[in-house]
C-alpha cells in the first residue's frame, strides 16, 4: 500500500489572496514541511526492520529445527536397530553352542534356539501369520501352488514359508499351497 503524504497549509497561507500552486514536489519537500510525516516514516522503517529481523530469525530457527529433527530421527532408528541386533546376537551365540554339541542334544538345542528367536522377534513386534487351514487371504498369503485335496476350495493346505507381521503390517507374505477342492467330486 502506498503511503500518501499530504501537506496542509495553515489558515494564514490559505487566506492570502495570492494564487498558490499546491506543493507537488518530492517527498523530501513534503517531509521538510511536515515533521510528523518524517517521524511516521522513520517509525515505519524501524517497524519494518524489526519485523524483517524477526522473520529472518524464525526462518533460521525453522531450518535448525528441521536439521535437529532429522538427526534425532536417525539416532532413534539406529538405537532401535542396535537393540534388535543385540537380541539376534543371543540367538547366534546359541547356534554356535549347538554346533559344538553332540548329536544327541542337537535337535533339542535347535528347538530351544527357535523358541528363543521367536520370543526375540515377538519382543520387537514381529509375529508369525497363522495360515494353515485358514481361508486364503491375498492380504496375508501368497499362493505358490494349487493342489487337489479334501479341504474346500480356497483353503490353505500347506505353508512353504511362514509370513510375518510387524506391528500389524505384513512384512512378509506367507507362501502357501491352496486347495482346489476335491477334483474327484467335481468330475462326477
Amino acid at each position: 500500500m502506498e503511503h500518501q503524504m499530504r501537506c496542509t497549509m495553515d489558515d494564514e497561507e490559505s487566506s492570502v489572496g495570492q494564487e498558490r500552486v499546491p506543493n507537488q514536489g518530492t517527498k523530501e519537500n513534503c517531509m521538510m514541511e511536515c515533521p510528523s510525516c518524517a517521524a511516521e516514516l522513520e517509525g515505519q522503517k524501524r517497524a519494518y526492520a524489526e519485523l524483517n529481523d524477526q522473520f529472518l530469525r524464525l526462518a533460521a530457527d525453522f531450518e535448525n529445527f528441521k536439521k535437529r529433527s532429522a538427526r534425532e530421527r536417525e539416532i532413534v532408528i539406529s538405537l532401535a536397530n542396535e537393540r534388535f541386533a543385540i537380541d539376534i546376537l543371543d540367538v547366534l551365540d546359541n547356534f554356535e553352542r549347538a554346533a559344538k554339541s553332540d548329536d544327541a542334544h542337537l535337535r533339542e538345542g535347535i528347538y530351544q534356539i527357535q523358541q528363543l528367536l521367536e520370543s526375540r522377534l515377538q519382543r520387537n513386534g514381529i509375529t508369525p501369520i497363522d495360515a494353515l487351514n485358514k481361508q486364503f487371504n491375498p492380504e496375508e498369503h501368497e499362493a505358490i501352488a494349487h493342489i487337489a485335496s479334501e479341504e474346500p476350495a480356497g483353503t490353505v493346505t500347506g505353508v512353504v514359508a511362514c509370513g510375518y507381521r510387524m506391528n500389524d503390517k505384513v512384512i512378509r507374505y506367507a507362501k502357501v499351497a491352496v486347495s482346489k477342492g476335491n477334483q474327484k467330486d467335481q468330475e462326477v
